[in-house]
C-alpha cells in the first residue's frame, strides 16, 4: 500500500489482512515508510469486541509514526476458549515473522487494550505459556486485571500476590473519565507492582475509556471509532508515544 502521513508528519504505509496462524485469523502491519534496519515492534492487542483491529487503526498509526512497526490482530472472545488460541498464534507469529516485516522479532513490547491488557500482562507474567519468552516491556490500556487474562486464565493481581513477577517495565495508562472500567483497576495494579528492582508507570489523561486509542464509542456501530475530538487525540498521541518507546 502506499504510505500516507502520520500524526508526527512521518509517512507510514500500512499491509492488511496477513493470515497468522492456523485459526486463520487476519493482522495488520502499521509501520514506517522506507525505515532501515530492525524498527521497535508493537504486537497490540484489541479488547473484548470480536475481531476488532481495524478499531486500533488511529493509535497504530500514531505509533508507527513515531518510528515503530506495530501488528494489530484480530481475536475472538467468545471463541470456546475464549481467545487464548488467537491471542497466542498472533503472539508467535509476531516473533518469527517481524524481523521479516521490519521490526525485532525477539525483542517486541507487548500491548493491549481494555481485556488486551490483563492478556499482555499474563504472558509476562506466566512466560511458561510462550516457551519462556518475555516481552522487553508490557503496555496495559484501560485494563482491568483482578479477572482472568484471556493468555493464562489467571487474574494477573492473583499471580502477583504469589509471588509472580513480570520480570520487565509494565506502562500503564486509564483515562481519568472511563466509566467503563474505572481508572481504579491501573491504580491498584499500579500498588501491587511496586517494589524494589520493579519499572512501572501509570499514566492517567482526562479522556474515556474509548479515547485512550483514540476514538469515540459509536453505539449506533456498537463500536469504537476515529474521532477528532480533542481529548481522544491528546490521549492517543501521548498512548503512542508510550508505545514506541516503551522497549528501548
Amino acid at each position: 500500500m502506499a504510505p500516507d502521513m502520520g500524526m508526527t508528519g512521518r509517512a507510514v504505509e500500512a499491509v492488511r489482512g496477513l493470515v497468522y496462524g492456523p485459526s486463520g485469523k487476519q493482522l495488520d502491519v502499521h509501520r514506517p515508510a522506507g525505515a532501515s534496519g530492525a524498527t521497535p515492534t508493537v504486537l497490540l492487542w484489541h479488547g473484548i469486541g470480536p475481531d476488532e483491529r481495524d478499531v486500533l487503526e488511529p493509535l497504530a498509526r500514531a505509533t508507527a509514526a513515531h518510528g515503530a512497526l506495530v501488528l494489530v490482530p484480530d481475536w475472538r472472545s467468545d471463541a470456546p476458549d475464549g481467545g487464548r488460541s488467537h491471542l497466542l498464534e498472533s503472539l508467535a507469529f509476531a516473533r518469527k515473522e517481524a524481523g521479516g516485516l521490519g521490526g525485532h522479532g525477539e525483542s517486541l513490547v507487548l500491548a493491549g487494550w481494555s481485556a488486551g491488557a490483563g492478556a499482555a500482562l499474563g504472558v509476562a507474567l506466566r512466560p511458561e505459556i510462550a516457551d519462556e519468552w518475555r516481552p522487553s516491556a508490557v503496555v496495559g490500556l484501560a485494563g482491568r486485571y483482578d479477572l482472568p487474562a484471556r493468555t493464562t486464565g489467571t487474574p494477573p493481581l492473583d499471580d502477583l500476590t504469589e509471588g509472580r513477577d513480570p520480570g520487565v517495565p509494565v506502562h500503564l495508562v486509564h483515562g481519568t473519565r472511563d466509566t467503563v472500567l474505572d481508572a481504579r483497576y491501573s491504580r491498584d495494579l499500579t500498588e501491587a507492582l511496586r517494589a524494589p528492582g520493579r519499572s512501572v508507570t501509570l499514566q492517567e489523561p482526562e479522556t474515556d475509556h474509548a479515547g485512550v486509542i483514540m476514538t469515540a464509542y459509536d453505539p449506533t456501530a456498537d463500536r469504537c471509532v476515529p474521532t477528532t475530538d480533542e481529548h481522544a487525540v491528546r490521549a492517543g498521541r501521548m498512548v503512542a508515544g508510550v508505545l514506541a518507546t516503551a522497549g528501548v
